[in-house]
C-alpha cells in the first residue's frame, strides 16, 4: 500500500521511488489552449520558488504539466524553471494529448515534450484523455517503448474509468499503470464509487486535479471552522483531507508565491481521524 508519512512523501507501488503528496499544477500557466507570453518571467519565478520550497520542505518537488497547456508553452516555462535545479529532486509529470495517441505520434510528442522541458527523461508520462478512435493497446505499446528506452520512468493515464484502465494495463507487458489523474475534491467525489476503490485495491495512485474546485471549497463553513481550529487555511484543510487518503495525491494550481507556499504547507501534518470522518460524512451527500 502507498503510505503517506508526516514528511509529505508517498511511495510508489512496487518501487522505492517517492512522490510528494502535493504537487504544482500548471494549467493556464503559459496559456490555456494557445500560448500566452504575458507573464513568462513571473510564472517562471513562481514555479522555481515552488520547486525550491518543496525541495527545502520535504526533499522533493512534483510539477504537473501537459503538451496541451498553452500549446506546449507551459512545458517551456517548466523547462526554464527547473533549469539549474537538482533534477533528481524533481518529479516531473507531463501528458500526451488525445489526438496524439497513435503509436508514432506518441513517440514524437514525448520527444517534443522532452525538448521543451529541457530534460532527458520524464518521471511520469500520462495519457491526458482517452481517444475512442485510437486503440489504447496501440498507445500503450508506444508508452512501453518510451519506458524501455528510458525516456519515461513511469506510465500513467488521466480521466480513465475502470474498464479503460484495465484495458491499458492489459496492453502493457514490462511495466504497469502507476497513476490515474482525475478530478477529485471534497464536493466532487464521483470517483469514490468505483475508480478510487479500484485504484486503492490495485496500488494505483489517484492524482487529484481541481482539488479546491476553483476556490469554491474555501468558502464552505465546515472547512473554515476547521481551519480556525487547526490554525491552517481553508485550502490546507481541503488538501490535507485529500492526501490523508491512501493512494491519493493532489496537484493544485497556483500562480502566486504565497498560494504555492500555502499549498505545499498542506503537507507535514494531519487532520485527526474524527475530523476526516466528519468531512467524509458532511460532504457525502454532495457527490
Amino acid at each position: 500500500m502507498l503510505i503517506i508519512d508526516f514528511s509529505g512523501l508517498k511511495t510508489i507501488e512496487n518501487s522505492t521511488d517517492k512522490m510528494p503528496a502535493i504537487g504544482l499544477g500548471t494549467w493556464k500557466i503559459g496559456g490555456d489552449f494557445i500560448p500566452n507570453h504575458s507573464k513568462d518571467a513571473e510564472w517562471v519565478e513562481a514555479l522555481k520558488y515552488g520547486i525550491e520550497y518543496s525541495i527545502e520542505k520535504i526533499g522533493l518537488a512534483m510539477i504537473d504539466t501537459a503538451e496541451l497547456y498553452g500549446a506546449g508553452h507551459s512545458e517551456e516555462l517548466v523547462g526554464k524553471a527547473i533549469d539549474g535545479l537538482p533534477r533528481e529532486n524533481i518529479f516531473l509529470v507531463t501528458k500526451v494529448k488525445s489526438e496524439n495517441l497513435a503509436y508514432n505520434r506518441v513517440i514524437k510528442a514525448a520527444k517534443a515534450s522532452l525538448e521543451r522541458l529541457r530534460t532527458k527523461y520524464i518521471d511520469l508520462y500520462l495519457v491526458h484523455w482517452p481517444n475512442p478512435r485510437i486503440s489504447i493497446s496501440e498507445t500503450m505499446k508506444a508508452m512501453e517503448r518510451l519506458y524501455s528506452e528510458g525516456l519515461i520512468r513511469y506510465v500513467g493515464v488521466s480521466n480513465f474509468d475502470v474498464p479503460l484502465i484495465e484495458k491499458a494495463r492489459n496492453a502493457l507487458s514490462v511495466t504497469d499503470i502507476v497513476v490515474n489523474q482525475v478530478k477529485y475534491n471534497l464536493i466532487h467525489r464521483d470517483i469514490e464509487k468505483d475508480v478510487l476503490p479500484y485504484c486503492q485495491k490495485e496500488g494505483i495512485i489517484v492524482m487529484a486535479y481541481t482539488p479546491l474546485e476553483h476556490g469554491e471549497i474555501l468558502h464552505l463553513e465546515p472547512i473554515r471552522r476547521l481551519a480556525k481550529r487547526y490554525l491552517k487555511t481553508p485550502a490546507q484543510i481541503a488538501l490535507n483531507w485529500l492526501i490523508s487518503k491512501p493512494l491519493v495525491v493532489a496537484v493544485p494550481k497556483a500562480e502566486k508565491k504565497e498560494h504555492i507556499r500555502e499549498n505545499i504547507d498542506s503537507m507535514g501534518w494531519r487532520l485527526n481521524k474524527e475530523d476526516i470522518e466528519f468531512l467524509d460524512k458532511h460532504f457525502s451527500t454532495k457527490q
